[in-house]
């Protein structure tokens, strides 16, 4: 798929997986399937991201939130993402894709954990894209855990020291941060690092988003004139 020509196509673009269980109940179907569908939509759009150009993508797979959700929904996610992981794997290297995670460790299952420390290992060497999936991710949270750093080091907590602690600090801040299914709201998601980025709603639900969905919403970032709180 091309990148759109009218500038350079954003470095890091950060997208809500929204709309899985609507998605489901409008065709009577249970709420699972949806994110079954929900991790079919990733796979694409990971790939045309690569295509576009994109050097990061972060998918906002499970947030801190979603813990509130029924017990039986929440272990069918928990084994989706590790079934997922592993069984995507030989797409990773075949497509030179890096994946990391983002979030809190704490509080997911062992085997979920290891699985995503097992794929973070096996594709740390990988350069052409970057996948950061955010499991039991949320803002608050990790700006709260990047405090917490500062102190237990006794240092002060400023701005430039909360940035250096964030979960990858490496990763350039968002682009553009998009959400699919309706919803316009940030819902706790890059809470420090999009301050600047420029937002895309729109009305698609995940299981439906498809490459060319998100080449439109980069061709609408191409053409916002980003001034970072300057003049023009």
């Amino acid at each position: 798929m091309p990148a759109p020509a009218s500038r350079p196509v954003p470095q890091h673009v950060a997208i809500f997986m929204d709309g899985n269980g609507r998605w489901a109940t409008v065709r009577g179907l249970p709420r699972t399937e949806g994110h079954r569908q929900g991790l079919e939509a990733a796979k694409r759009i990971v790939k045309a991201a690569e295509d576009i150009g994109i050097r990061y993508l972060t998918l906002y797979t499970f947030s801190t939130e979603n813990w509130k959700r029924t017990a039986e929904e929440v272990g069918f996610l928990m084994g989706l993402i590790k079934k997922h992981l592993a069984a995507e794997l030989d797409f990773y290297r075949a497509n030179g894709i890096r994946v990391v995670h983002s979030g809190n460790p704490d509080g997911l299952p062992p085997d979920v954990l290891a699985e995503i420390r097992r794929v973070e290992a096996d594709t740390k060497s990988f350069e052409r894209l970057t996948v950061i999936l955010a499991i039991n991710y949320g803002g608050r949270d990790e700006i709260v855990r990047a405090a917490r750093r500062l102190a237990a080091r006794g240092e002060a907590l400023t701005e430039k020291g909360i940035t250096a602690n964030l979960d990858h600090p490496e990763i350039p801040d968002p682009d553009l941060v998009l959400r699919p299914g309706g919803e316009m709201r940030l819902s706790n998601f890059l809470l420090w690092e999009s301050a600047y980025a420029e937002l895309v709603f729109v009305k698609t639900l995940w299981p439906d988003f498809r490459p060319e969905d998100l080449a439109a919403a980069v061709e609408e970032y191409c053409h916002r004139e980003r001034r970072f709180g300057g003049t023009a």
